[in-house]
């Protein structure tokens, strides 16, 4: 994994960029209805639920449906008290839907993704 330092409409990032061989398949997730609530799709989707520490604003997400994590990989950046928190994954696993958009505000607890 390399790391570099990428500047956007005068905003710093520091990103980590990971190589994938050519035959990596991205497959995408259908979304959850929009009819039900995130917490409700937290409920009815097979896999761990990933929730907030604190409460915050999604700065940036890290991943895509479908993609294979190992544990203690970055997956979201939230900023609360104007420090950026990485939320890691605490285990291997493939990102079955994530629940959040960047600029989203949350709450504590608030469900983000499903691992």
């Amino acid at each position: 994994m390399k790391k570099y330092e990428i500047e956007i409409d005068g905003q710093v990032y520091h990103v980590k960029v990971r190589e994938l061989p050519d035959d990596a398949i991205m497959t995408e997730q259908p979304k959850a209805d929009s009819a039900i609530s995130t917490a409700d799709a937290a409920l009815h989707t097979e896999g761990k639920t990933m929730l907030a520490p604190m409460a915050g604003t999604i700065l940036r997400i890290l991943v895509k449906e479908g993609q294979r994590v190992k544990k203690g990989e970055n997956l979201i950046v939230l900023e609360a008290m104007k420090m950026e928190n990485e939320i890691v994954a605490d285990e291997d696993g493939i990102i079955r839907s994530i629940l959040v958009k960047a600029n989203d505000i949350v709450e504590s607890d608030q469900p983000l993704l499903i691992l």
